[in-house]
């Protein structure tokens, strides 16, 4: 199997597990906590039941739909750019899958329930008052490398 095959693989895999995962653990979510209703983890961290009707940090309530369609789009993009550029190196593959496989959690959440199933909630941060999730966790998890990588990638010529 050629080096191409092998990361797009690696892509898929990652993509599908944290897809799994996300989705695993959001129904958890939603068969035993009520939706409204907080789970005490830690002082630090609360697990509250709330649903996002919206887009990020629950902006634009009620329009969920229009991030969803944007979304598949985004996600698709990312999918035919990594099949079809010569000069994608392996964290990309690796960090893609962790921005795919939260971000079609958070669509397939949108299309089975009609909102996002946000429940992390970090306690005692000064202005700060947003619920999450897994999927939305994992999407950092790929962006945040992805970008401090790039910023000390050596580019490479031109194959």
């Amino acid at each position: 199997m050629n080096s191409k095959k092998i990361n797009l693989s690696l892509f898929f895999g990652i993509a599908l597990v944290v897809l799994a995962l996300s989705q695993i653990i959001g129904v958890w979510i939603n068969n035993n906590i009520e939706i409204g209703s907080t789970l005490e983890i830690s002082d630090l961290v609360h697990f509250t039941h709330v649903r996002n009707f919206g887009g990020v940090f629950g902006m634009f309530q009620g329009s969920g739909w229009i991030f969803a369609v944007v979304s598949i789009g985004l996600l698709a993009a990312v999918a035919v750019y990594l099949s079809v550029s010569r000069s994608v190196e392996r964290y990309e593959y690796i960090c893609f899958g962790f921005i795919v496989g939260g971000g079609a959690s958070n669509i397939l959440d949108r299309l089975l329930y009609g909102s996002v199933i946000d429940f992390v909630d970090v306690q005692h941060i000064p202005m700060w008052n947003y619920i999450f999730n897994t999927a939305d966790v994992f999407v950092h998890v790929g962006i945040w490398p992805m970008l401090a990588l790039s910023f000390f990638a050596k580019p490479k010529p031109d194959a």
